[in-house]
């Protein structure tokens, strides 16, 4: 089987259809910044002077999806690239999207972008880069600065105040200081936008290897206090020295997210953000000795994690996996201590894998020891070569057979012969029914 066309190679050809035909195009936005940067563009928009009614000429497979605003997607060998005419917006009322849409010239286009860096327009036909904008400076130089007046283009998009920050935790750039005194001034703009589009930049921004610096400059700006205030009241909050020799929360958790992999879960970095998000609230300081405790910080952050997420419009698997490991993270201090069925339990658990990196990553983030975290690798690794400890020995069904009658009863002998299986008492089925006979037998005199 032939591999598909490249993303790139189709992104050409559209260009080439469209000069061809007689109009300008070009490509535009975040690809053309990430083809000059010599990183690999993950969608490529293209701009153009042709009307959306004479895009779908030319093109087989198109979607409207924002023909009001000229903007046609075309399908092309099952990809998806956004064909937009050159426009100018106005009349922005409500901070999200603009009032009126009129078609104009390329540079028009340019001028009513966002960022410098995101308003380069280039000819992949003869690798030209046109540049009204000033953004090839910004880019050699690793700025991010908005086109015009911050406060104007902040005031036409809120979002954007997010972006900003995200495009400079992503590319590695620092953000022009007229543009970050705007962003801090309007931070609380920020609210209007929706939870899910507010979430979507998060999600971004909080992926390996710039997460940390995210969280950075999410607290510089002053929009951490908006969209994640709970997270904001870690950068405060002390912790013992003894445990956590990095000082507060919020820099043990920059830490953890400095050491995340590449190639982290979707909810690893939320369960890091979240995992100590309950200390500030549970914060204790003895007056004799000024030791520092959390007492149940992992219970009450579970809920506290749940309902940021919840706010967040994440789904409700999503919400469980990450909430869950929240809960269960301090276990793992313990681990050497359990019991052997105690231990299985966890190792069992659907959230382990995420649970275990989340440890890990906590010890590094504090005093650096992963002694227990090798020992439960340990314990996986032998748990596999056993897969018959992975089923229940026997079902309900299967007491009912042996004569125990449906209730709380049979919900504790199941529970109690699962104790046994896991702490290798009990090996068989055939066992466990003999272990039950003698039970039953035991409990009737």
């Amino acid at each position: 089987m032939s591999s598909p066309v490249s993303p790139p190679s189709i992104a050409r050809d559209i260009v080439v259809r469209l000069q061809q035909a007689g109009y300008a195009a070009f490509w535009v936005g975040g690809c053309v910044r990430d083809h000059l940067l010599g990183r690999a563009p993950q969608d490529y928009d293209i701009a153009t002077d042709a009307t959306p009614d004479q895009v779908e000429a030319l093109f087989d497979r198109t979607i409207p999806v924002g023909r009001q605003f000229g903007v046609v997607i075309v399908l092309i060998h099952g990809q998806q690239f956004q064909i937009a005419t050159f426009r100018a917006e106005t009349d922005y009322q409500d901070g999200r999207r603009p009032g009126k849409v009129v078609f104009a010239s390329a540079e028009a286009d340019a001028l009513r972008r966002d960022f410098t860096v995101n308003g380069l327009f280039y000819d992949p036909l003869t690798d030209q880069t046109h540049d009204w904008v000033n953004g090839m400076a910004d880019l050699r130089a690793g700025i991010i600065r908005t086109i015009g007046r911050p406060e104007e283009r902040f005031g036409e998009d809120h979002l954007r105040l997010l972006r900003a920050v995200r495009f400079a935790a992503q590319l590695n750039f620092d953000i022009e200081l007229a543009t970050m005194a705007a962003i801090q001034a309007l931070a609380p703009k920020i609210n209007i936008i929706s939870a899910e589009r507010v979430r979507d930049e998060l999600l971004k921004l909080f992926r390996p290897p710039h997460a940390a610096r995210g969280l950075v400059l999410l607290r510089d700006s002053g929009l951490l206090a908006h969209v994640l205030p709970e997270l904001a009241a870690t950068i405060g909050c002390e912790q013992s020295p003894d445990f956590h020799p990095e000082g507060s929360v919020f820099n043990h958790i920059r830490l953890m997210l400095e050491k995340m992999p590449a190639d982290a879960t979707f909810a690893l970095p939320w369960a890091v953000l979240l995992h100590d998000i309950a200390k500030p609230v549970t914060m204790e300081r003895e007056s004799a000795t000024g030791k520092i405790h959390f007492y149940c910080h992992e219970k009450v952050g579970a809920v506290m994690a749940g309902e940021i997420l919840t706010r967040l419009r994440f789904s409700n698997q999503q919400k469980e996996e990450i909430a869950t490991s929240v809960l269960h993270h301090m276990q793992f201090k313990d681990v050497k201590q359990m019991r052997k069925a105690t231990l299985r339990r966890l190792l069992m658990r659907e959230t382990f894998p995420l649970e275990l990196e989340l440890h890990r990553l906590d010890c590094l983030g504090s005093f650096g020891g992963l002694e227990h975290y090798h020992f439960l690798v340990e314990q996986m690794e032998e748990l596999k070569k056993q897969p018959a400890i992975q089923p229940p020995l026997l079902t309900g069904n299967d007491l009912i057979e042996l004569g125990v009658p449906p209730g709380p009863a049979l919900g504790r002998l199941l529970a109690e012969i699962r104790e046994h299986q896991l702490a290798d008492e009990l090996k068989s089925a055939e066992e466990a029914r003999e272990w039950l006979r003698l039970k039953i037998a035991g409990d009737s005199r």
